[in-house]
Parts: structure tokens; sequence; C-alpha cells
């Protein structure tokens, strides 16, 4: 059974900082690019950033430069790293993986900037 887990989550001012991790349970995780998306309220779950099996990073333009994905196979999890965290980077944060039995995703964790 594929699970993963989010965690990290909680209310931060304008130029701090957070640091995510999702933990993926019962899948062969270095085999597989893991991403995190997220969602403001109203608006569509976007990306935010994926790492691929081998290590290769891709971000959405509003996070580059602040947002630093990476991955742990030993320990099966994703950390993303949030600097300068501004408003527009409020919402829920999910992790995903597309496996072979489809799509699946964490429950989120709620990330919210304000002063």
């Amino acid at each position: 059974q594929v699970r993963l887990v989010e965690s990290g989550g909680g209310e931060v001012q304008p130029g701090g900082s957070l640091r995510l991790s999702c933990t993926a349970s019962g899948i062969n995780f270095r085999l597989y690019t893991m991403t995190w998306y997220r969602q403001a309220p109203g608006k569509e779950r976007e990306l935010v950033a994926r790492i691929s099996s081998g290590g290769a990073t891709d971000y959405a333009d509003s996070v580059k430069g602040r947002f630093t994905i990476s991955r742990n196979n030993a320990y099966n999890t994703v950390p993303l790293q949030m600097n300068s965290l501004e408003p527009e980077d409020t919402g829920v944060y999910y992790c995903n993986v597309n496996h072979t039995n489809g799509a699946f995703w964490g429950r989120g964790t709620q990330v919210t900037v304000s002063s």
C-alpha cells in the first residue's frame, strides 16, 4: 500500500523559513520522481517542485531561488526547504508520486505566511 505523509507545516512571518518533509512507504522509492504541489484558497493545485529518481530538480518560477527540494533514498523522504516565504506561498502543500499503479497523494500540510 502506497502511503505519503507530509509534515513540517505551520505559520510563519513573511521572510521566514519552513522545512517540509514527505515520507513515503509502500513503493521502491528510489525509482520514482517525487513532487510537491500546493493549493491556495480558491485556486487550483499547482506544481511547486519535483525531483527525479536521478536527482534532477524542477521548480515553479514563483519559487525558484527560494525553495530547495531534495531526496533521501535511505529514509524514503523528500524534504522541501522554503526560505524567504511570502504571503503568496500560503496554502496546503501535498506530496505526490506517479506510481505504476496510479497517482498517489498525501493528505497535505498547511503553510500560512502572515504578519
